[in-house]
């Protein structure tokens, strides 16, 4: 029997309460139009709240040259040039409002003695242009965020798991979902919904996000309403995530301890970035040093764990104190280490989405009427680089643009055309996962795909490697028709789990696909069969399915912006396999 379904009806549905969802919906209340935010994790929560280091925007408060012109040039360069050239214009250019909207709300950003916002470097930046409020910026944001949306009344839904996006004619009429605690079902009506469910890095071993985020969820909500992932094989692998203990492998120390002048070192104790970028050292790109890190461990040079060595304690005790407190913080609960004393074991880990749900530069529309995605679901702003900081700003950028846009879109509906066929489609899929009671674990299949994606697609590719992911996840998608799952007196976490599994193998099927069609090496992504840079894959890679790759072309980088780049676009160093 299936449980009772509370029907609700809204203007706008917001899936996800990280920055980006919460922005959008403050902006969708500011309006006057009637809004629903809700997440699988608690609001405070949300993966928004673990960003440490900053958020960027040419401000000029410490260095006056700044422009966003020049912000734009430095993210259209680190991007290998895969990045739209409007989205990365929009972001720039609307990124002193985003901050501007923050300080509105409340957000203690770090100040100087004369009260002017304080900015830090963050790697390969121009200027200093990284706002900050300690290194737990993400969590004031967070903060700062959910105070605004309850201000404005804006109704939030905790551990709610949206299973499916309704759409009918390729127009969304809402989404389908359960109360992870009670299983309660949800059938939400809306005009128009608003995708911010994060990305897709759990499907790695080691990563950043923690357990059950960043499954992609969003893609496989995106795909399956009708709309295409770009780039999923564009994944940014931070330089210094945590090997143990076990459960937390893969938590950041913050780039702000190499912001701070913290130093890399092999086991030989050689500060091994001279060997792959002399100028900027440990201030150089993720992707290099991630990539220099991985070398270094793979041709013998690591330590016993297989990591390098990270190293502040030659730094003033006061600055690490004050800079760096939550990495000091950290290492003590996770380890019982004093950064300030001895250094820290660190190894490249699965960090951020680059890629992510298509979407129109202008609006973030997906194609389908009335369904937008944004943050780390979308797509556009990071190419093949990300740019420490960025993805915080794009938050609050196109939340808000997003928000007027969906506000627009719901005003301007004439009629809603829903579907019960479209319903019973989604209550269907719940009901039949309830009932499996096959003899496979989904945790267990959760860690086969993750070892095969770390295996087949980590920071280093080939063919033969990609291929063999293929025949591997194909063999998992069998044995997941085959799981069992069981709800118990602590939730329906089982059906959640089951769900993420669904969403992780799509996830992975478009980044095995992706990662075999881009045949050269490009910022995050390294092909050690094809180690140079191709011009004729100076294109998005857009997935609409298994092995449906179209190739699309970037818009112009326009001709001031281009002015301000350097031309050293190389990948000089950059592969050593």
């Amino acid at each position: 029997m299936t449980m009772a379904e509370q029907q609700i009806a809204t203007s706008v549905l917001v899936i996800g309460t990280g920055g980006g969802g919460l922005r959008a919906a403050i902006e969708l209340a500011e309006r006057g139009v009637e809004v629903l935010a809700l997440g699988k994790r608690p609001r405070n929560d949300a993966h928004t709240s673990l960003a440490a280091g900053g958020i960027n925007a040419a401000l000029a408060t410490m260095d006056p040259e700044d422009t966003w012109q020049q912000h734009a040039a430095d993210t259209l360069q680190e991007s290998y040039l895969l990045a739209n050239p409007d989205t990365v214009r929009i972001v720039t250019e609307g990124a002193a409002q985003g901050i501007a909207d923050l300080e509105r709300y409340g957000m203690p950003f770090a100040r100087e003695a004369d009260g002017r916002i304080s900015q830090r470097f963050f790697g390969a930046h121009t200027y200093r242009r990284t706002a900050f409020a300690g290194d737990y910026t993400g969590l004031e944001i967070q903060r700062t965020l959910v105070n605004r949306a309850v201000q404005l009344g804006v109704p939030i839904l905790d551990n709610v798991y949206v299973t499916r996006i309704l759409v009918r004619d390729n127009t969304v009429f809402g989404a389908y979902g359960f109360d992870l605690d009670t299983g309660r079902r949800y059938v939400i009506h809306a005009d128009a919904v608003i995708l911010a469910a994060g990305g897709h890095t759990r499907i790695w071993r080691r990563t950043s996000s923690r357990r059950d985020e960043n499954t992609g969820d969003s893609f496989r909500l995106a795909v399956t309403a009708g709309g295409r992932i770009r780039d999923p094989e564009l994944v940014q692998f931070h330089p210094s995530g945590l090997l143990e203990p076990e459960n937390a492998a893969g938590t950041l120390v913050s780039e702000a301890a190499r912001g701070e002048g913290g130093q890399l070192r092999n086991a030989l104790g050689e500060r091994f970035m001279s060997r792959y970028d002399a100028e900027r050292m440990e201030l150089s790109t993720r992707d290099r040093v991630a990539l220099a890190a991985y070398t270094e461990i793979k041709e013998g040079r690591g330590t016993p764990k297989g990591g390098v060595w990270l190293d502040v304690s030659h730094l003033p005790r006061e600055t690490i104190m004050q800079r760096l407190p939550r990495v000091y913080q950290t290492l003590l609960e996770l380890q019982m280490l004093d950064i300030t004393q001895h250094p820290i074991e660190i190894a490249p880990t699965a960090h951020y989405s680059m890629g992510g749900v298509w979407v129109r530069a202008e609006d973030h529309s997906t194609g389908v009427d009335g369904l937008y995605a944004l943050g780390e679901a979308a797509s556009g702003l990071h190419g093949a680089n990300r740019l420490g900081g960025n993805s915080l700003i794009e938050l609050l950028v196109f939340g808000r643009i997003v928000g007027e846009e969906a506000a627009k879109f719901s005003m301007n509906r004439e009629s809603q055309q829903r579907s019960a066929d479209v319903v019973g489609e989604a209550r269907a899929e719940v009901d039949g996962l309830l009932a499996a009671d096959g003899p496979e674990n989904v945790r267990a299949l959760q860690r086969a795909l993750r070892d095969t994606l770390t295996a087949r697609a980590g920071v280093v590719r080939d063919e033969a490697g990609l291929l063999a992911g293929i025949e591997e996840l194909g063999e998992i998608e069998e044995r997941t028709a085959q799981i069992g799952v069981h709800p118990d007196i602590a939730g329906f976490q089982d059906l959640a789990h089951a769900f993420d599994l669904k969403s992780s193998a799509l996830a992975a099927r478009a980044t095995l696909d992706a990662a075999l069609e881009r045949r050269e090496s490009r910022g995050c992504h390294n092909r050690s069969d094809f180690p140079d840079l191709d011009e004729s894959l100076q294109v998005n890679l857009v997935w609409s399915g298994p092995g449906e790759i179209t190739r699309e072309r970037i818009p112009e980088i326009p001709a001031e912006i281009r002015a301000l780049m350097r031309d050293d676009i190389s990948t000089e160093g950059k592969l050593v396999e």
